[in-house]
């Protein structure tokens, strides 16, 4: 929560862009940062998944600072996070993941799934 709105991180990483915003009581875009691997799958006449994957990986730290940044928040003012699930290259869709789980901030994602999500009964641990 940022003066009094609710903030939302989203993160698309789905095939050959890795993308992410930040928005303000899911209305207002604060920022939306894109990375594109156009030109680096060009060649191949089409997007290749490992190079795609890696690049995402390569990619996303810096999208995921400069999304934060941009906006003027910080991740402990993040209240909710949301990740492509699908459709899209199994690699590419596992690496927000690896990024959060790298910024220890997946206990953000746990404690929402436990506690906020409508049908889910909150659970200790």
């Amino acid at each position: 929560m940022k003066n009094g709105k609710h903030i939302t991180l989203g993160i698309e990483s789905s095939c050959d862009e890795t993308a992410i915003a930040v928005l303000a009581d899911g209305r207002e875009i604060l920022s939306n940062i894109i990375s594109s691997q156009i030109e680096i799958h060009k060649e191949y006449g089409g997007v290749v998944p490992e190079i795609a994957s890696r690049h995402h990986l390569k990619n996303i730290p810096f999208v995921f600072d400069h999304a934060l940044e941009e906006a003027g928040v910080t991740l402990e003012e993040v209240d909710e996070i949301g990740v492509t699930a699908g459709p899209g290259l199994a690699g590419a869709l596992l690496i927000p993941v690896i990024l959060l789980t790298e910024r220890k901030s997946v206990m953000i994602i746990v404690r929402y799934i436990k506690t906020k999500t409508p049908g889910r009964k909150a659970e200790n641990g």
